[in-house]
């Protein structure tokens, strides 16, 4: 995920070094271990350091919020994400979110930094607008357009 950050190949190397040597020195080894990357290794280093039970965060987030019971009533989602692409669809809590409003025929819409995300993947989710934003500016043009198309129908 480090280039997504804006590690070039040569900082990506010597972060991939500096890493192996850490987890080396841990008392459980978590390369390789699914979950232990999530929340940017945090899920990895509780589990290697103190026995911490692993287990899919998009759901368990989502529960927390009674996300299921809020979205029935709701009209539309709106969410958002850094960057959009497949591994939105790989445990992400858009991905878990599209999952749920697309079962409980909810629309989604996304407001992101980035939209990478092919025609496919957005019909996995039923994504039905994603707007791009990458300043304050950009972010408060991009709420109030989805606003107003919500509010007229558009949407």
């Amino acid at each position: 995920f480090a280039p997504q950050k804006g590690a070039d190949p040569d900082a990506v190397a010597r972060l991939t070094q500096r890493l192996d040597a850490l987890a080396a020195r841990l008392p459980r080894d978590p390369r390789g271990v699914p979950m232990t990357g999530c929340a940017g290794g945090l899920s990895g280093g509780l589990w290697a350091v103190h026995g911490a039970h692993l287990e899919p965060g998009a759901p368990w987030v989502l529960d927390a919020l009674d996300f299921d019971l809020r979205m029935r009533g709701a009209r539309a989602v709106v969410t958002g994400e850094g960057r959009l692409d497949d591994q939105t669809l790989e445990g992400k809590v858009v991905g878990e979110i599209g999952q749920r409003t697309r079962q409980g025929g909810v629309p989604l819409h996304a407001i992101v930094g980035q939209d990478a995300l092919d025609a496919f993947g957005k019909r996995m989710i039923d994504l039905q607008r994603v707007l791009e934003a990458t300043t304050l500016a950009e972010l408060e043009t991009a709420g109030e357009t989805l606003g107003r198309e919500l509010l007229h129908g558009r949407a």
